[in-house]
C-alpha cells in the first residue's frame, strides 16, 4: 500500500516539459467534485494566469493521458493541468483544513521528486547503499507526515464530537411557549 506522499508523486505527471497535476487528481485528494475545483479555479483565474502556473490540455493530450473521456468517447471538458505553482496558489482559493493539509502533502511529494530526480542527474549512477539510504530517509519522513496528519486527524475528530455534543445539547433544550401577538390569529383559531 502506498503512503499518501508515495501516491500523490505517482500522479505528477510531465506534460508541456513541466510536472503537472490534474485537476481530476487534484479534485480526488480535496475531497471535491472536479467542476467544483474547476469554478473555483475559473472565479479566481487572475491568480492562475501563464503557463508556469495552470494550462488547459487540448483534446489529444487528454486522450494521451487516458482521461476526461465521456461514455460516447470524446471529451466533454477540458483538463486544467497544474505546475506545482499552480498547486500553490490553490491553497489560495480552497481554504478548508482538509484541502490546506493535502495542500501540504502535494508540495512536498514535488520537493522530494524534485530532489531524487537532482540526485539522480548530479550522481549519474546512485550507489545501491545510497539508494537505500535515501529510501529509508524518504520513508522516514513520510512516517513523520503520516504521524502529524494522524494528530490533525485527531484532533478535527475531537472538535466534531463537541460540536455534536453542543449541537444535541441545543437540540434538547426547549423553548418556553411564545406569547401570542394582540390582535393576530392564527388560520386554526378560526375554525
Amino acid at each position: 500500500m502506498l503512503s499518501d506522499i508515495e501516491q500523490i508523486k505517482t500522479q505528477i505527471l510531465e506534460i508541456h516539459g513541466q510536472r503537472v497535476m490534474l485537476d481530476c487528481d487534484l479534485a480526488k485528494l480535496y475531497g471535491v467534485e472536479t467542476s467544483q475545483l474547476k469554478r473555483a479555479v475559473k472565479r479566481n483565474i487572475e491568480r492562475f494566469e501563464g503557463e508556469d502556473f495552470m494550462f488547459e490540455l487540448s483534446h489529444d493530450e487528454l486522450l494521451r493521458c487516458q482521461i476526461g473521456t465521456s461514455s460516447w468517447g470524446g471529451s466533454r471538458y477540458g483538463a486544467f493541468a497544474f505546475t506545482e505553482l499552480g498547486v500553490a496558489m490553490l491553497s489560495s482559493v480552497l481554504r478548508s483544513p482538509l484541502a490546506i493539509a493535502i495542500n501540504r502533502n502535494i508540495m512536498r511529494a514535488f520537493v522530494e521528486f524534485r530532489r531524487v530526480v537532482n540526485i539522480a542527474r548530479a550522481d549519474n549512477a546512485i550507489s545501491k547503499d545510497d539508494l537505500n539510504a535515501l529510501r529509508q530517509e524518504i520513508n522516514e519522513y513520510i512516517d513523520d507526515i503520516l504521524r502529524d496528519q494522524n494528530d490533525i486527524n485527531e484532533l478535527i475528530e475531537a472538535h466534531l464530537a463537541v460540536l455534536d455534543q453542543t449541537l444535541a445539547e441545543l437540540q434538547s433544550t426547549s423553548r418556553p411557549p411564545r406569547r401570542p401577538v394582540l390582535g393576530f390569529r392564527r388560520p386554526e383559531d378560526n375554525k
